[in-house]
């Protein structure tokens, strides 16, 4: 896949363009966001351009998250604050993606950091058990088309 030539973390990824390196594997690189949401925001990106994360392949998929969790206890050692973690990942723009680099954010979270998740996030739908499984029907026929 060709690389974007306007692509921040592709020129991050490649050493054109400068950040706060934490970890670094064949992979995934793994750096401290410019403009955190909360202190020691971290980001993860596959080093192969991949708009989102059904443009990324599985083996780099599973890398992230298991790159994550060890920059989870590694959070937890440091004398950073942090009583807990939050995954993230947006996927196109309605989801709030801005840089289209598949990435994943970990944020380290203590009691008194100032974030909070959106309104809408916490204010959960109740559908009926008919309509879940009328969903559930459907997603597992797109699953098997996937095949």
């Amino acid at each position: 896949m060709q690389e974007p030539t306007d692509c921040i973390f592709c020129a991050i990824v490649a050493g054109r363009a400068p950040a706060a390196i934490v970890y670094r594997d064949e992979h995934v690189t793994a750096f401290l966001d410019l403009f955190p949401v909360v202190p020691g925001h971290l980001l993860i990106v596959p080093n192969r351009h991949a708009k989102g994360l059904t443009e990324l392949d599985a083996d780099a998929a599973a890398r992230m998250v298991a790159v994550a969790q060890r920059l989870a206890a590694a959070v937890r050692r440091s004398p950073m604050p942090c009583e807990g973690i939050n995954l993230f990942m947006a996927e196109g723009p309605v989801a709030g993606q801005t840089v289209f680099h598949c990435h994943l954010h970990v944020l380290p979270r203590h009691g008194s950091d100032g974030f909070h998740l959106g309104g809408s996030f916490l204010e959960r739908l109740n559908p009926g058990r008919d309509d879940l499984d009328t969903l559930a029907a459907s997603l597992r026929s797109a699953l098997a088309a996937l095949e």
